[in-house]
């Protein structure tokens, strides 16, 4: 069963409302074991598409995660990537900016960890953090330092989000197509998530004090989301609200959406020419030969 990715996806200058998006729809699976071979099918054809990508080696894919702590951008990452290769992937993820990264402009961290041709980035949380936790906590826009014209600009954010479509819109033109996936998680959910990981043993490494100060701040976070999902979402660099409160149901909607995207660059194999092909043919029969 194929899933209809475009019921997640944001449209350009769409009025997102993120309470009126499901953070879970109906299982995508019958059973566990259903959940399993679907995904790994999926794994399986991205394997192949990744292979293609490489050997083709005139486009790259860019995968944007974000979501509220504990929505499971890790998981997603981890489980719908398994079967690619390494050295054609590159996972990245970004944290709070190093002091030399506040000495440069917003972009530049992350520019720095784009794609090139032939191989899969992945970005796990990304320059979109500078339209979302800057936004909500004031405090950290103080610390890069911008000029008092721009950094008490009302039209920051406008700003900045021009700056990163304008930079979506040349990655395309030059070859890198672009994902991002908003896991949408809810609110009651990630309590019994940040729960879990106080309570099993196992998982307290994953909690974080931290986690619990942003949970304070839920309803500003999700309003910082909607303005940039629906100021950010284009035709060539869409946005997916995924329900998240269902792992396995992101999962697969994550790797459908990914699927389809590297299928629309309907790549093949490179072909020789006819010398070339001659000239195999002659290694072939030469190989052949007992020693």
């Amino acid at each position: 069963m194929t899933i209809d990715c475009k019921q997640f996806r944001v449209e350009p200058e769409e009025k997102v409302d993120l309470a009126a998006r499901p953070t879970d729809v109906k299982p995508l699976y019958d059973s566990h074991k259903d959940y399993r071979r679907r995904i790994a099918a999926h794994v399986a054809e991205l394997t192949e598409q990744q292979s293609l990508l490489y050997n083709n080696n005139t486009h790259a894919l860019l995968l944007i995660f974000q979501g509220m702590d504990t929505a499971g951008k890790d998981s997603c990452i981890q489980h719908v990537m398994s079967g690619v290769n390494p050295q054609g992937c590159q996972v990245s993820s970004f944290k709070h900016p190093s002091a030399a990264e506040l000495e440069h402009d917003f972009l530049w961290r992350t520019t720095q960890r784009l794609p090139e041709r032939g191989q899969i980035g992945i970005f796990n949380r990304s320059y979109y953090e500078e339209v979302l936790i800057v936004r909500v906590q004031p405090d950290i826009l103080q610390a890069e330092g911008l000029p008092q014209e721009v950094g008490h600009s009302d039209h920051l954010w406008q700003q900045r989000y021009r700056s990163i479509t304008d930079l979506e819109h040349h990655l395309h033109h030059n070859g890198t197509r672009i994902l991002k996936f908003f896991l949408h998680l809810s609110k009651n959910e990630q309590r019994k998530r940040l729960l879990r990981r106080i309570d099993d043993p196992t998982r307290n490494w994953k909690f974080s004090v931290s986690d619990t100060v942003q949970r304070k701040s839920w309803t500003p976070y999700q309003k910082a989301y909607e303005l940039c999902l629906g100021a950010t979402s284009t035709r060539h660099a869409p946005w997916y609200v995924v329900p998240a409160d269902d792992k396995h149901n992101a999962h697969l909607i994550v790797s459908q959406a990914i699927l389809d995207a590297l299928q629309a660059l309907r790549m093949s194999y490179p072909k020789v020419d006819s010398a070339r092909e001659r000239e195999l043919q002659a290694i072939r029969k030469d190989l052949a030969k007992r020693d």
